[in-house]
């Protein structure tokens, strides 16, 4: 069980509940946004994803993945997108690390606000945990493989990318998945989603010293 997520279960509880609780409010938001913008350009397919419950949005394998290995993913059903403009494409795509981007602005005020008034409280670790899960959400899901969004938010300015991820779009997401694994890359996404969330904590801190 060594190098596994669940072994925080046992070393450090509060770490393991909390990121857990964290991520799957944060991927059913995401998985809300996508569902909202689909079913507001008449994709009505998407409308049982109307919701936060992470059953829908995410299932039990996900939910199992995640409290196993500490992450996990959601999906929502898209039937009509094909007869979307690319940039409706785009938009459904690039509203998921949106709302991730927003819960990071929103938790690391909240953090500076508990920093500011608690000091350093668990209220105040947690709320940026919370940050930091979100903007390292919103810059995973913005790589360009075919599995995440930002292929279709990429694919508006390479047109051809549409054409490569029909050709080509399962090795290209196991392309992207490997250099997760094998490379610094997972770093780079967990430093840069971390780096948002201090700039939002930052921020707010300087504001409530004014």
């Amino acid at each position: 069980m060594d190098g596994l997520f669940i072994r925080h279960m046992f070393s450090n509880p509060w770490f393991f509940f909390s990121w857990s609780l964290i991520i799957v409010f944060s991927i059913c938001v995401h998985e809300y946004a996508h569902a909202r913008a689909a079913v507001a350009r008449g994709d009505f397919s998407a409308s049982d994803h109307l919701t936060l419950n992470p059953l829908i949005q995410m299932g039990p394998l996900s939910l199992a993945a995640l409290l196993l290995l500490g992450f996990a993913w959601g999906s929502v059903p898209i039937q009509d997108k094909g007869s979307w403009r690319r940039t409706e494409q785009a938009w459904v795509a690039a509203v998921g690390p949106l709302s991730n981007l927003l819960l990071c602005a929103l938790f690391g005020m909240l953090a500076a606000t508990a920093t500011r008034f608690l000091g350093q409280s668990p209220a105040a670790a947690f709320l940026f945990l919370a940050a930091q899960a979100n903007g390292i959400l919103f810059a995973l899901n913005l790589l360009p493989a075919p599995m995440l969004d930002g292929w279709a938010v990429f694919a508006l300015l390479i047109p051809a990318m549409e054409g490569w991820r029909q050709r080509y779009g399962s090795p290209l997401s196991w392309a992207v998945l490997v250099l997760l694994i094998a490379t610094p890359l997972a770093d780079f996404i967990w430093k840069a989603g971390a780096g948002i969330a201090a700039l939002f904590l930052n921020g707010a801190l300087r504001l409530w010293r004014l």
